[in-house]
């Protein structure tokens, strides 16, 4: 499988520049598109790089006219649930149009293979738990239906044009690269595991912990962590089943099992050995007890399987990324 061509889109990102990082180290020949509006470029470790946008039809139709490609990762989207209330427009149209946009030049193109980046907030409001690929997809935000409206445009896409795809939806990805290269870099920052290890590096005062009245064993809520690492693994496999033959797929990526807002935090002290002050703050709107993945279709028919599933250690990594950014002004 080495020797690919292949092009990462939103390469620049936290989980992009990850998977560039294990595709070229797998022999593969990368090309990152990224507009750098989230992105960053010094985290483009391997292959070229095109700065570019998606809404820009006629750079993505040169770029596919010059070179060749055997398939496409997406991972470009706006991400933010509350933002996405806030501002639908601008989910859709960088969720969505633009996202047609890549899909109708891969299609001008004849690139038949193509890896989206979904979401478990295709789901909406869990009616039961652990989540299945089987579970009724009824999303409460724009973010969520974006990423629904693209998951249905891919089935329409492989119907019509043979356009094969595999929609692998996340529920919290976590960690950092295992080498300490890598991390996460959003602005803002909405992720709990690095909120917390800034309240531990003294870049923010403390963490808030919306909710403590939850039906759980600790009263506050549940979420499975997958580590990036473990992700990009799953993009990996899922691509050399596309490049089989395989048809179209739609997997849920996580680790079987959640940990609790506090177990993240006792977790953090332990890792950290910091003081992390904790502020308790109402619930949320629209927070669920529990968010967990059932995972088992995509161990059963990728073979895959977390290798990070230990919570101290996803907490370890993303602690080694923080301190090699910003070991200098921590106390």
């Amino acid at each position: 499988m080495s020797n690919l061509r292949l092009l990462v889109v939103g390469g620049a990102g936290y989980i992009g520049s990850h998977m560039v990082k294990q595709l070229a180290l797998a022999g593969c020949n990368v090309t990152t598109l990224d507009s750098l509006v989230n992105g960053h470029r010094d985290a483009v470790l391997h292959g070229d790089f095109v700065h570019a946008d998606l809404a820009d039809k006629d750079a993505l139709t040169q770029l596919f006219k010059h070179q060749q490609f055997d398939a496409v990762l997406h991972f470009a989207s706006f991400i933010q649930v509350g933002e996405s209330v806030q501002k639908p427009a601008l989910y859709y149209e960088n969720n969505v149009t633009n996202t047609l946009n890549l899909l109708n030049a891969m299609n001008n193109a004849g690139v038949r293979r193509f890896i989206f980046s979904s979401t478990a907030a295709t789901f909406g409001e869990p009616q039961y738990t652990p989540i299945d690929e089987q579970h009724p997809q009824s999303p409460i935000n724009p973010y969520g239906r974006s990423k629904l409206m693209i998951e249905q445009i891919l089935n329409d896409y492989d119907n019509a044009y043979g356009l094969k795809s595999v929609c692998l939806r996340y529920f919290n990805a976590a960690g950092a690269d295992p080498d300490g290269q890598l991390g996460e870099r959003h602005n803002p920052e909405t992720h709990l595991i690095p909120l917390v290890l800034q309240a531990a590096s003294g870049r923010k005062p403390f963490i808030s912990v919306f909710g403590r009245d939850y039906d759980t064993p600790d009263g506050t809520c549940i979420r499975d962590y997958i580590h990036i690492s473990d992700l990009c693994e799953a993009h990996w496999l899922s691509l050399q089943s596309l490049l089989k033959g395989a048809n179209s797929q739609q997997y849920n990526l996580g680790n079987g099992h959640g940990f609790s807002v506090q177990e993240v935090i006792d977790s953090a002290r332990r890792v950290t050995g910091r003081h992390i002050e904790v502020v308790d703050a109402p619930r949320r709107e629209g927070d669920p007890a529990r968010l967990v993945a059932d995972s088992k279709s995509a161990r059963l028919n990728l073979g895959w399987s977390p290798r990070f599933s230990d919570l101290d250690v996803m907490v370890k990594h993303a602690w080694n990324w923080e301190q090699n950014q910003h070991g200098a002004n921590m106390p």
